[in-house]
């Protein structure tokens, strides 16, 4: 049957991909893109049709094109050249041909909505708690973020779903203190009242900031050290099995969080400390910041971070232990004014860390014609203490935008031959809770069908602390899919290539790190084989899980680089 050029736009993108591949033509590109390959092809075969040599020539390429396929190249140009010289060069621009030399090196790119990807950053930022405007895993935050981005696929047209998971979490109250007393000189006088009391007139209170001079730390446990209790503080340095933990038993632990030097080692992760707080009956443990951030938001001081612990080590979490981060300044008042001064500690943390909370795993689908997986992910939970407009709001407004692109292919071109899920996590910041809970419900499914697993976790780059961004992933197939995606962006998007450095990097399976959510999908689908995975990260996030981590940092350019660059080997796995 012949088909004339005006018939092609009459056809689906599924039909013009059809007859693209019975003419052994790349099927990448849009409608139009599709076309023009068709009516190139009929111009070739409108220049031939009257040479009956030629046209033999022509077929029994056709059919020796399969078994040209497994010879090496070198054999295939010499034998391509020798009918060439027969045919009088017919053939010299044959797409065809030259497209099997060189092999199919077309990409195509997704475009990428920046100032729409802000927008979706800044309604998920205005989800945030009232006062310290973190979504924390398992509160109304999280659960009105995941409904929102579930609504959003929706407007994408795109099908989606919403799934709770029950998993270990802390719980936080309303009240949180930490403040000194220096006991005034009055009560001495009239020879009466407690120090510290209200009667003592002319004590001297400091009070800290919550947020910005401490931090609780994630599984603390409840805490309420006042005044009149005059409880010591014991200078632990670096927490080391070394130091006198027996001494600080019934006290506060302070513990300095530094980096090794010489033969002395850092300071260990808040599980190893609050696990020796435990094994001593510390009433609570203070970490001081000495370490990260230092100089790079306030000058002179260590702003005070988020971290959590690793919850399965412990056999039965303390309850009444409290876990706080200071500042580096917070510390040295606390180290001269209590331990080496008269000053008495009030320190009140209400947590509770013993039950169980609901997080939420939103999930947009684009029904592929396989049922083979590639899977979009980027946890949608942040630190309670801080917007996490980095972290990691803009990896969520990333996926999202993704999404939304995806959304208009699919309206555009039909069905991808892959399957493709968007999703987002909760619980990552305490452990990777969402991404593990949901591999594990949908595991059967995933070692069946798993192609790649995408991760965006802080794919965005600080203007002035630009050191580009860092791809990786442990298959060398698709590394090498994405570096040649980057070098279409490069010609297409010079600009944003130039202004924003590419590190791309490929790991072994074994020595991939595990601190984010493609860690359930490289580990726990099969006990023998790895999943397939790539993740990115950004660079300059100084305000890392600190309050100084919102909306006024936000580079929402950066995000276009990751977001085309996955978006666009994903388009290219899936509908090629």
């Amino acid at each position: 049957m012949v088909i004339w050029m005006n018939q092609w736009e009459e056809m689906s993108v599924k039909e013009l991909k059809a007859e693209l591949k019975r003419l052994k033509i790349s099927q990448s590109g849009n409608k139009k893109e599709l076309i023009k390959k068709l009516e190139d092809s009929d111009i070739i075969d409108a220049k031939i049709e009257n040479d009956e040599a030629t046209k033999g020539i022509k077929n029994k390429i056709h059919e020796g094109f399969i078994v040209l396929k497994n010879i090496p190249v070198s054999p295939i140009v010499i034998t391509i050249v020798i009918l060439l010289s027969t045919s009088g060069g017919a053939f010299l621009y044959s797409d065809e041909i030259m497209e099997f030399i060189s092999g199919d090196d077309e990409y195509t790119l997704i475009d990428f909505d920046i100032e729409q990807t802000k927008s979706y950053t800044q309604t998920l930022v205005n989800l945030g708690h009232p006062e310290w405007e973190g979504r924390l895993s398992g509160t109304i935050e999280e659960k009105n973020t995941a409904d929102s981005i579930k609504y959003n696929f929706s407007e994408m047209g795109i099908p989606s779903t919403l799934e709770e998971f029950s998993v270990p979490m802390f719980v936080m109250g309303n009240q949180f203190e930490l403040s000194t007393c220096k006991p005034g000189d009055i009560g001495d006088l009239l020879g009466g009242f407690s120090p510290c009391s209200l009667a003592d007139a002319n004590r001297e209170i400091t009070e800290f900031e919550h947020r910005e001079d401490y931090v609780i730390q994630g599984y603390s446990g409840f805490t309420d050290i006042r005044y009149p209790d005059y409880v010591e503080i014991v200078d632990l340095q670096r927490g080391s099995n070394d130091e006198s933990w027996s001494s600080a038993s019934e006290k506060i632990g302070l513990v300095w969080i530094r980096e090794g030097e010489g033969d002395i080692a850092a300071t260990e992760s808040n599980t190893i400390l609050f696990k020796r707080a435990q094994e001593n009956q510390l009433l609570a443990l203070i970490l001081v910041n000495d370490k990260t951030n230092c100089s790079d938001l306030i000058e002179g001081d260590c702003v005070p971070y988020f971290k959590s612990l690793d919850v399965k080590s412990f056999d039965n979490l303390p309850e009444n232990i409290g876990l706080m981060m200071v500042s580096k300044s917070t510390g040295e008042f606390l180290l001269n004014e209590v331990i080496n001064g008269e000053s008495r500690i009030q320190l009140i943390i209400d947590v509770q860390n013993q039950g169980t909370e609901t997080i939420y795993v939103p999930c947009g689908i684009i029904e592929g014609e396989s049922e083979e997986l590639i899977i979009f992910g980027a946890h949608h939970d942040t630190v309670y203490n801080s917007q996490g407009a980095v972290d990691n709001t803009a990896g969520v407004a990333t996926v999202q935008e993704i999404a939304r692109q995806f959304g208009l292919v699919l309206e555009a071109e039909g069905k991808p031959e892959h399957t493709i899920w968007f999703c987002t996590w909760g619980g990552e910041e305490e452990g990777l809770w969402g991404s593990s809970e949901w591999v594990q419900k949908h595991k059967s499914n995933l070692k069946e069908n798993l192609r790649i697993y995408i991760n965006l976790d802080m794919n965005h780059v600080d203007l002035e602390r630009n050191t580009g961004i860092t791809i990786f992933g442990n298959n060398k197939k698709d590394i090498t899919e994405i570096n040649n995606v980057i070098t279409e962006f490069k010609k297409q998007h010079s600009s944003l290539y130039e202004k924003y450095p590419i590190n791309v990097r490929y790991i072994e399976s074994s020595e991939m790190p595990n601190n984010s959510d493609f860690a359930p999908f490289l580990n726990e689908i099969d006990e023998i084989e790895f999943g397939n995975v790539v993740s990115c990260y950004g660079s300059g996030a100084s305000e890392y899980h600190t309050y100084l981590d919102t909306m006024d940092r936000l580079n929402e350019e950066s995000l276009a680089v990751s977001g085309i660059i996955y978006g666009s080997f994903a388009y290219n796995l899936a509908y090629n």
